[in-house]
This record gives structure tokens, sequence and C-alpha cells, in this order.
């Protein structure tokens, strides 16, 4: 009796470290409010004081050289566009935001990651969220209360409201990634069939969510991953791909006319842009506009509302509607370019671009060289299909999007569970789900070097 009250305990206690990060996610299954942080941003800030209480009360040393200069890398731009923004506040706030999405949450969640383990329950975690938010998002398609969409209140956005349409579609796709990783790794069967039946189901919140650039991102994302777990697999899955879109066409009419006017939309982004991409397109000559003006350091954090109207063709609109989900009709002003690589560019000059972009190239390459060794190939695969997948969502979606909104500190907790992965997991890959060095005879035994990395 008291051996079976032991092991769920001691378990419990393995898995302690890395469960506040799990609760930053989980934290956003809760209703959210436009006006305010919502309880995730704040659970995420509780996550970095956290982990540096573990730190100084563990004496560890905190992160690696070439994790703090990878991890490090955004800070200089960043100081210096807060610094030239349009005002103190302003500068304070931006400054913030940009350090706990890239910097702090990413390093946190890094050093509380310990081993296979505590990646897979992180990644589990996100692929929950995808399907709560993706269950509210189809109930909301069916009942007719989402968001506003070409007249109709259809648009599946979960509960994070009209004012932030691309949030469920973002966690979506975020946990269908995770879930294709793991279903193409080396998992256990009956967890890779789990996976890979949550990555099918969350195809449908994924199509009515209308966001094309959610589309884009998971279509490239989940075909590299393919690619990289192997060419025998990748013909299994598009096998059972097809076979979901039979049933999702045929057997739940996912197929109306708006979403096949949407999906055609993508092909007629040049030949013939809706208004939605017409202010993208005037949104991003904008931007480069600014940047032209100020090449080195931008205009300042949280500038380019400021001077937007000043670069912008009479192409653009007053702003874009807003209705549905709960939320009066209003006009919502445009405020970024809705170009990550664009925002930065414009507020924060190549010094800034440089700065980020280089964080993330750096990680994408960590990640991909720890794919293609050998051992990768074994039990930590789906970590790697994991890691490499969540980076290549968010670099294609930087394309397409970028920071802002209560969703946003998935994509702080995404970096990390990338970069444990490109600067820590590969180290431990020899290791087993909680820093058990595995010895050349095979018996796993605990060692301190591994505990410390």
């Amino acid at each position: 009796m008291s051996l079976a009250l032991t092991v769920p305990w001691h378990r419990a206690a393995a898995l302690a470290p890395v469960l506040p990060a799990v609760a930053v996610v989980a934290l956003l299954a809760l209703p959210l409010t436009p006006a305010s942080a919502g309880p995730a941003d704040v659970a995420s800030g509780l996550l970095v004081v956290y982990c540096l209480v573990r730190l100084v009360r563990d004496r560890r040393r905190p992160l690696s050289p070439a994790a703090a200069v990878v991890l490090g890398l955004p800070v200089v731009g960043l100081a210096l566009a807060a610094m030239g923004a349009p005002s103190t506040a302003a500068g304070f706030n931006g400054l913030g935001r940009y350090l706990q999405i890239f910097v702090l949450v990413p390093a946190a969640v890094l050093l509380l990651i310990r081993g296979r383990a505590d990646f897979r329950l992180l990644a589990w975690s996100f692929v929950g969220l995808a399907l709560w938010q993706g269950a509210l998002g189809v109930h909301q398609y069916i009942t007719r209360t989402g968001a506003s969409y070409q007249g109709e209140n259809i648009r599946a956005v979960g509960t994070f409201g009209a004012h932030d349409v691309m949030g469920m579609a973002t966690a979506v796709a975020l946990g269908l990634v995770c879930a294709a990783g793991i279903a193409l790794g080396r998992a256990p069967v009956r967890q890779r069939a789990l996976a890979a039946g949550c990555a099918l189901v969350l195809l449908l919140p994924l199509a009515l969510s209308f966001s094309r650039g959610a589309w884009i991102a998971t279509a490239l994302t989940c075909s590299v991953q393919l690619v990289l777990a192997g060419m025998r697999r990748a013909l299994k899955v598009i096998a059972a791909l097809t076979a979901a879109g039979v049933v999702l066409v045929g057997g739940f009419g996912v197929g109306t006319a708006a979403l096949q006017e949407r999906i055609g939309s993508i092909a007629r982004v040049t030949d013939a842009p809706d208004q939605s991409v017409t202010d993208r397109y005037a949104l991003w000559a904008s931007a480069a506009g600014i940047w032209r003006e100020h090449p080195l350091t931008g205009v300042g954090l949280k500038g380019f509302p400021q001077y937007r109207d000043g670069h912008a063709t009479l192409a653009l609109s007053s702003g874009s509607e807003v209705a549905g989900a709960g939320a009066a009709y209003q006009r919502q002003p445009l405020l970024s370019p809705h170009n990550m690589y664009l925002l930065v560019l414009s507020e924060q000059g190549l010094i800034g671009l440089l700065g980020l972009a280089g964080s993330w190239l750096a990680l994408l390459v960590h990640a991909l060289r720890g794919l293609w060794r050998p051992r990768a190939r074994g039990p930590v695969l789906d970590c790697a299909l994991v890691a490499c997948g969540l980076l290549l969502w968010l670099l294609t979606d930087f394309a397409y999007g970028d920071i802002g909104g209560p969703s946003t500190v998935l994509t702080g907790v995404a970096l990390g569970l990338a970069a444990w992965w490109a600067l820590a997991g590969q180290e431990r890959g020899a290791c087993g789900e909680h820093g058990r060095a595995v010895a050349p005879g095979g018996t796993p035994q605990r060692t301190e070097e591994a505990v410390a990395r």
C-alpha cells in the first residue's frame, strides 16, 4: 500500500521543476480579457522568478556560454531601441515584452527542463491546450458564436476572442506540430498512436480558424518534419492525411463556401487580393519606408504606429473590423505591420534584426545539427522533431504575423522547448528520463554531471 503511494509521489516530485512551465500553457485555456495582462503572462513572470530561486538554492551555473550568447543576442538591439522609443513608458513596456518572450521565458524553460520526460510533458501540454481551444473553436463554428467572418459569426477563436483572432490558430498549430513530432518519433507505440490521432483531430479547428498564415506555416513545418523522419513514414502519414481529408470534407462538411473561398484566396494574393491582404501589403510598404529612413536603430520600440501614416499608401484602410465571440462591433486600429521581421526592422533597425533573427537562426542551426547526429535517430527523435518543428513554424509564421495578445506567451515557451534541444538536449541525448546517464553496459546511473547540465 505504501509502495503504491510512494511511486506516484516520486514521479510527481521528479516532474516538479517543469510544472510551472506547464502551468503557463495551461492557464491559456482560461477566458481572456484584451484590456489586461492574462494569467499566463503573470505566470510566465513567476516562472522566471521560480527559476532564479532554484538556481540560487541549488548553486547551479545558470547557462552555458553558448546558450548565454545565443539567447542574449537580442539584448543590445532591444536596449538601443528602447532608448529611442517615442516615450519612456513605451520604451520600458516594449523592452519588457521583448525580453519576456525572447530572452527570459526561453532561458527559464531551458533551465527547468532536465530530460526527455520534462520535454515531452511540456510538449503534451501544448497538445492539450490545442485540443481544448480547438474543441471550443469547432463549437463556435457550429453554433455560429465565433468571431465575425464575412458577415457571419463562424470564425473559430477559442477563448482568445475576436480581439486576438490569431490566438487559437497559433495554439492549435503549435499543438499540432508537437503532436506530429511525437507521432513521427520513437516513443512507445501507444503514445505515437495517440499523438497521431491528436494531430488529425486538430486539422479541423485549424481549418476553421480561417488563418492563412497558420495554414501555410503548419503545412510547411509538418512537411519538413515528415522528410526529416524518413520517407517511409512520410508515405504512411500522407495516406492517413488523405483519408482524414476525405472524412473531413465528406463527413463533416468542412468544405463550405467560406472555407473554400479562403483557401482559394491564397493563390490570389497578387492578382486579386482582398482588403486584409491589401492592408498587409500597405503596412509592409510602410514598415520598409520607415526602415529606409532609420536603417541602423529604427524609430524605437512601439514607434511604428506613430510613423505608419507618413509612409503608408492610400490603399491602407482605417482598421480591421472586430465583432462576434462576445465582442461588440468596432474597428481595431492597425498598429503593426503583421510581419515580425519588418516590425523589428522598422522599430529596431538592422542592429535589432541581426540580434533577434541571429538568435533564432542560431537555435535552428543547432537544432538541425543535433537532429542529423546518429544518436538523435533513437529515443530522442521525437524531441528533435518537436524542437525543429516549433522553430520552423515560428520563423515561417513571423512572415505573416508578429507578437501581440495573450497568445504571445506561447512563443516564449515554444522557444524555450526548442532552445533546450538546440543548446542542452543533444548533450543529454544519452540520458534517461530525468538525467540518468546510461552506462556502457546499458544500466542507468545517476551522475552529478548529468544533473548539473
